[in-house]
């Protein structure tokens, strides 16, 4: 993740001269030199491989590039210092009685960073520096050097190694944050130049696998052939917490009432009912408007607790008839619950849009149920404070526009 990352001290040497439009104003700001304001900005030049300001007879100021990028850096800073203030606020000091550095974000480092969200991925300070390419001592040094910049315990002894201290893990989320806020900005500076070479990156629940997310990625990889997209499957949880670090860009799937944390935003694309599916040949197959008695006896293949359509089965079935559960598998695999469906009379509850190829294939069929309602919502989440680039924007609008065709009538309704 900061393999892409320019050095700090550039990123605030640039946005310093983009606010003042002055190479000597910048350096009072952040007690430099002249020349070394000027070098740090030559140097972020010539990594990113394009100009970032227009020299005039008064002052600097920046090009086309230079306004996509400082809204980035001025974003990543953001990150930076709520971060620390974050971590201040619910840390424990080294020292009583003495503070913090005297503005910590302008004097943190990339190695600071590199340190910090290395251990958060390790358990001891060998296998974090080997992660990242560095020496032991080196990693070791630069956590040190963290922990006495913001006077607080950031990495603490456990039975099992070196873990993050509460502080250090509200720190390395923003970190995280603020790095990506640079990725996304160098993104948006290659598609200015025409080398749009940007990764999205989303977290898929099941229903958008079987067709929103491969309709989508196949129409916008015709559009723009050199994009990479990163598809992440997992525990709705896992995919959350990916999503709130800037792991993921989004997640698409079935939306949670209550929404389960403050920090994002969930947009409502359409409404799905869950149906009871069996296979091609089972002994209800071809019978009309089955009840909940028709259905006793038969095993199920049921979703995950804590899923909304394991909310769903609970409240259709399990209510009515605990036995229900007797036997019950509990799968969120479309792969095995497919085989374990073809090999037996199982029943599964599932939207009939998860199906759509085995039912065309003659594999599994929607049984018809006289059931209670059973819709529920599938949407975008995202984090509240994201701003995707135009690539991204472009991504979201196909799956808004698939998405349209698979919403009923009345569907759109209420969505936000």
């Amino acid at each position: 993740m900061l393999d892409r990352l320019p050095n700090l001290r550039h990123l605030r040497a640039f946005s310093e001269v983009a606010s003042g439009h002055s190479v000597s104003l910048a350096a009072e700001r952040i007690f430099l030199s002249q020349s070394a304001v000027t070098q740090a900005i030559g140097k972020l030049e010539s990594s990113i491989g394009t100009p970032l300001f227009s020299r005039r007879h008064n002052g600097m100021f920046p090009t086309d590039a230079g306004e996509l990028l400082i809204k980035r850096v001025d974003r990543c800073m953001v990150f930076l210092q709520s971060g620390i203030r974050e971590a201040v606020r619910v840390g424990d000091r080294k020292t009583e009685g003495l503070r913090a550095s005297t503005h910590p974000h302008t004097q943190l480092s990339n190695a600071h960073l590199r340190a910090l969200l290395a251990l958060q991925h390790a358990t001891n300070y060998s296998s974090a520096a080997r992660a990242i390419g560095v020496s032991q001592p080196a990693l070791y040094r630069a956590a040190g050097e963290l922990e006495d910049l913001l006077n607080l315990h950031l990495f603490e002894k456990t039975s099992v190694g070196i873990s993050l201290t509460r502080a250090a893990l509200r720190l390395a989320r923003s970190c995280q944050l603020a790095v990506k806020e640079i990725e996304q900005g160098l993104d948006e500076l290659k598609e200015l130049q025409g080398n749009d070479s940007s990764v999205i990156l989303v977290g898929s629940m099941p229903l958008a696998r079987t067709f929103i997310l491969p309709s989508a990625i196949n129409r916008i990889a015709r559009l723009k052939p050199e994009l990479s997209v990163s598809v992440l499957e997992g525990p709705y949880d896992d995919l959350l917490h990916r999503l709130l670090h800037g792991e993921l860009d989004c997640l698409i799937g079935a939306l949670r009432d209550p929404a389960p944390s403050t920090d994002i935003v969930q947009e409502q694309l359409f409404k799905t009912s869950i149906s009871v599916v069996a296979r091609s040949g089972h002994p209800l197959s071809g019978r009309k408007h089955l009840t909940l008695d028709d259905l006793r006896g038969y095993n199920w293949v049921v979703p995950r607790p804590g899923t909304p359509a394991r909310a769903l089965f609970d409240r259709v079935f399990t209510e009515q008839n605990p036995e229900v559960l007797r036997g019950v598998v509990e799968c969120s695999s479309q792969v095995v619950i497919r085989e374990l469906l073809t090999e037996s009379d199982r029943l599964t509850f599932i939207s009939s849009h998860q199906i759509q190829h085995e039912q065309q294939e003659g594999i599994l069929t929607v049984l018809d149920t006289d059931l209670p309602p059973t819709e529920r919502p599938i949407g975008l989440t995202t984090r509240k404070d994201w701003q995707p680039t135009t690539t991204q924007r472009l991504f979201l609008s196909i799956v808004r526009s698939l998405s349209q065709a698979m919403a009923k009538p009345d569907s759109t309704e209420g969505s936000h």
